[in-house]
């Protein structure tokens, strides 16, 4: 089925379906894709017109646009008769795409760039000139700068005062420069202060 002005087609990201048309633009849940680039994801199908394709052979180029945070959701508990209240807050890290194109004009370009992949590949003569330049560039063994724990942006305040004594030195200055530059939530900057504290009295 070619694609259409009126064509639709619904594709598959991070393992939820959207209906998506050339031009537009949505929300998604975060991707490893940086920004600015492209990609194509699975093409479920392929719609408009009034007909219909299952599992088409057909690809839809995605962009990029940014990684944004999504609106905060704020979550409060409270037990009665014992004065009980505790609030804390969550932001979804999403994507922004915007549809590029859906159907031939991928094809193209992809066609467009196999032959001259093939044309450069035949050249793998010069194979003494590789392994000199190998332990060149082997020799900066800069230490790598220290990021904060794996997932630290979707954790809450309760979360990082409680799982911050486990953490190194390191992860915890990393922790508490992001949470200065990005969130700026008081309770997890006095977290992060504290266990910072405890390490270095330790050390």
């Amino acid at each position: 089925m070619a694609a259409t002005k009126d064509s639709y087609a619904i594709i598959s990201l991070g393992g939820k379906q959207y209906r998506v048309h050339e031009g537009e633009r949505l929300l998604v849940d975060r991707l490893k894709t940086d920004e600015g680039k492209t990609f194509n994801p699975d093409v479920l199908f392929l719609g408009g017109d009034g007909d219909g394709t299952l599992s088409p052979q057909t690809q839809v180029t995605v962009k990029v646009v940014g990684h944004v945070l999504g609106d905060k959701i704020r979550i409060g508990k409270r037990r009665p008769k014992s004065g009980y209240r505790k609030q804390t807050g969550f932001r979804a890290s999403l994507s922004q795409i915007e549809i590029q194109s859906i159907g031939g004009t991928a094809k193209r370009t992809t066609a467009a760039a196999t032959p001259a992949a093939e044309k450069e590949t035949p050249a793998p003569k010069p194979k003494a000139e590789t392994p000199a330049p190998r332990p060149a560039a082997a020799a900066p063994t800069a230490p790598a700068p220290a990021s904060p724990p794996r997932g630290y942006e979707d954790f809450t305040v309760a979360d990082i005062s409680e799982k911050s004594k486990r953490w190194k030195v390191e992860q915890l200055e990393a922790a508490l420069k992001f949470e200065k530059k990005n969130a700026n939530r008081k309770g997890a900057i006095a977290a992060l202060e504290s266990a910072l504290a405890a390490k270095q009295e330790k050390n």
